[in-house]
Order: structure tokens, then sequence, then C-alpha cells
């Protein structure tokens, strides 16, 4: 291409191929305009490596050999920003971010402005660069409310100074509307609403009045509202509403399109799914334990890292106590106890087989088996104190046998053995009479 026909084409009536590439959905401008240096881009055929083309509709475009998807209509979302997520595409660093926490059915989007890692609440989200161009931009004057929990103490008028402005480190903040709405102990909350939303305006202004942000919540941003919306959950801005809080003004200013088709991207079905949450992600963060979700890794890098399936256990036919007898499996089922059982560790009694029975503390009877013998009988007390003294059993004959005087009573040890009649425990103490001689 000679230097005339580049200067034709700067001239040209239409738009840069990198923006047109940017509002199809494929990338941003900055990412199309290093795929035309790549060579990925071309126009009518022919390979371009300069972004300094206007195209117009009848021009053809393909990237990578693939011909540029029609532009999709201007749509905006409401998303509620969760704390520890970064506002970009990629972090160098592998910490997460909100792209990566979207679903893959919606559109390539782009945030209106940014939130710090740590502050939560309403961003915006767009498919269409030139909205969320336009709605930064400080002349269109949208006001950004937020609700601030501040360790420290400070008065109401200090913060009506910051109607007036302030400059810090060189840096001119325009005007502030700031307002305490109540004060728990060492700690206050305030509403805290700017326009112009410069990089951590609200921390740089309240650390230079003494307080220490220990909260930050994003509340509105123009005419939207935080609400209900749940924390991480997007919703939709219908078109109809868009186009009245927009105004012809700033439609015409960013050249949006609501007559586009919506493109349905159809949502990952549930294995895929729990496919890229077991997935390990390739980076981690500083304390290792952050995670990237597959759909912000290319495609190469997910089949890489896709676990082996692990077998299931069933315990269908193939289980000894479920199968039928013709189907049992012919392995021993194996006892998963290795300890030994209570009656094997336990003899068992010798001798034979006997019923009888017992009685509980309800006076029920209770049947028993019992082993070996019966044993022997023993006489009551009461029969034993009925005995003959032993006078009486001198006097009876001598040639009177052991059993005939015992009775059936089994043998005992020989040794001293305590009278039968006589009582248990200490002698009682008699004193002696001593008029007898």
């Amino acid at each position: 291409m000679t230097g005339m026909e580049k200067q034709e084409n700067q001239h040209k009536s239409g738009e840069r191929i990198a923006k047109v590439i940017a509002r199809a959905g494929l990338a941003s401008r900055r990412e199309a305009e290093e795929w035309i240096a790549a060579g990925r881009v071309a126009v009518n055929g022919e390979v371009i490596r300069s972004a300094a083309l206007n195209v117009t509709d009848s021009d053809r475009i393909s990237v990578d050999g693939e011909p540029l998807p029609e532009r999709e209509r201007t749509r905006l979302f409401l998303y509620h920003k969760p704390r520890g997520l970064l506002t970009t595409h990629a972090d160098p660093q592998g910490r997460p971010t909100i792209f990566a926490k979207l679903s893959r059915s919606l559109p390539r989007l782009i945030s209106v402005g940014r939130l710090d890692f740590n502050t939560e609440g309403l961003l915006l989200l767009t498919n269409d660069g030139e909205l969320a161009r336009v709605l930064e931009l400080p002349a269109t004057g949208w006001l950004r409310r937020y609700r601030v929990r501040a360790h420290g103490a400070i008065t109401q008028d200090k913060l009506d100074a910051l109607r007036a402005g302030i400059t810090i480190s060189g840096i001119h903040y325009g005007a502030i509307e700031a307002a305490v709405d109540r004060v728990q102990g060492s700690n206050l909350w305030l509403t805290f609403a700017i326009r112009e939303g410069k990089n951590r305006e609200v921390r740089t202004v309240l650390a230079h009045l003494g307080l220490e942000v220990t909260r930050l919540i994003r509340v509105s941003f123009g005419p939207f509202q935080l609400g209900e919306l749940e924390e991480g959950e997007v919703e939709e801005v219908r078109t109809r509403v868009l186009r009245e809080q927009l105004g012809e003004k700033l439609i015409a200013m960013a050249e949006l399109d609501f007559s586009g088709a919506v493109v349905n991207r159809a949502e990952p079905d549930a294995q895929e799914k729990s496919r890229e949450r077991r997935e390990p992600s390739s980076r981690k963060g500083p304390r290792g334990d952050l995670r990237v979700t597959s759909w912000s890794k290319k495609p190469d890098e997910k089949t890489s890292l896709e676990r082996p399936k692990q077998k299931r256990r069933s315990k269908g036919a193939e289980h000894a106590w479920r199968a039928r007898d013709d189907e049992r499996p012919s392995r021993k089922l194996r006892r998963k106890f290795h300890g030994a059982r209570d009656d094997e560790r336990r003899p068992q009694p010798q001798g034979k087989l006997r019923p009888g029975s017992l009685t509980d503390r309800k006076g029920r009877s209770v049947a028993v088996e019992r082993y070996g013998e019966p044993p022997m009988r023993e006489q009551p007390r009461e029969e034993l104190s009925k005995r003959p003294r032993l006078g009486e059993r001198q006097d009876r004959g001598k040639d009177e046998s052991k059993n005939e005087r015992f009775g059936k009573r089994p043998h005992k040890p020989s040794g001293r053995r305590r009278a039968p009649d006589r009582a248990r425990g200490a002698r009682p103490h008699r004193p002696r009479d001593k008029g007898k001689s």
C-alpha cells in the first residue's frame, strides 16, 4: 500500500478497524491492535499489519480466517462485586478477577470504571466499549455514591469543606458530598458522593482527613442503584430503561446501536461445570490458595490440566451380599474387621448342656442354658442351727458314721472350724463371780 493510499484510507469514511473488532465482542481495542500487528486480521482478503485503517459495512473483515461476527446490540449489566476480586480481564500475579467469575452465557463485557480489590458494591458492565468510555468521562457528571465505614473521628464542618474540592499531593479532586450517618464507638459510617472517580479517591481524601477506611461499598452509579442485588449476581438493564436513562445526547455521543440482535450463549452443562470446579489452577496467588476458573485459561491449558475420572465403586450384582446364587462371585468375601470376635476370644465351657431359668428384677422368669453338672445343694443356716450341740453328739453312738451325722454335704478341707451355733462377731464380756471358789 502506497503512501497516497494510506492517506486516503485515513480520511475514508467509516470506523477504525480496531474499533469495529472491539464492537463485535471479540477483544478490546488494544488486543485488536495486537492481532492486527501479528497478521491475524484480513480486510477484503488482504492481511493488514497496521491499525490505521478505516472500514465500512461493505468491507469483508476476517480474524484468523473466520468472518467477523455481526455487531451485537448495546447491553448494560449491573454487577454486585464482592471483596477480593480484581476489575481486570487478566492479572500477571494470578489473583482472581471478576470476569473469571462471570457466567459463560454472558457476552464479552467491559467494566465502566474500576473498583479496588477490597471495594465492594455496584459495578456497571457493558459489551460496548464506547458506552463505557462515555460514562467514565467527568463531563458526563454521573454521581457515584458510596457507603464508608472508617476508624477515627471527624466533624461535619470538615466534611462540608470538601464541597469546594481539595488538592492532595498535587492532585486536585473536585466537589465531594460527604455526611456522617452514625457513630459506633471508635468507628463511624459516612455517605460519600463523587463525580470524577479518580484512582482511590475516597480512600485518599479520607486518609488526608485522618480517617482509616475499613469498608467501602458503592451503592449507586448515576441512575442505577445496587438495591437488593445479591453479592456476585448480575442483572441486565432492559433496553427501554437504558435508552431512557442515557438520553439522546449520550446515545449519539457513543454511537450506540439498540437494533442489533442478541447472541444466545448456552450455559455449560453440569458435567463441564463440575470438571471446571475440580480443575486445578496453573497460577497461584501469594498465599497459594487462590484459583482462576477454567474459562479464563486458554483451551490447551484446560485439556492439559484435566484430571482423570475415578472409577466409581458400585455395590451391584458384583457385590457378594446382593448377587444371586448363580451370579455370586467366586472370590471369598473379605472381612474388613481385623480383630478377634468376642465369641472367639472366650473359651467355651465344658460339660453337658442343660436348660434352666432365672428371675429378673421384675420377677419374670427368663430361660437360660447351663453347662456341666448341677452343684451340690448346701443346707440353709436354719438347718445348721437345729443340729445337736457337741455334747449331745458325743452322747450318741460312736459307731455313727460321718455321713449320717452331717448329711450329704460337700467335702470341706480339714482345719479349725467355728461351731455353727456360735454367734459371729466379738464375744460379749462376762464378769467373773469372785465369791465362788
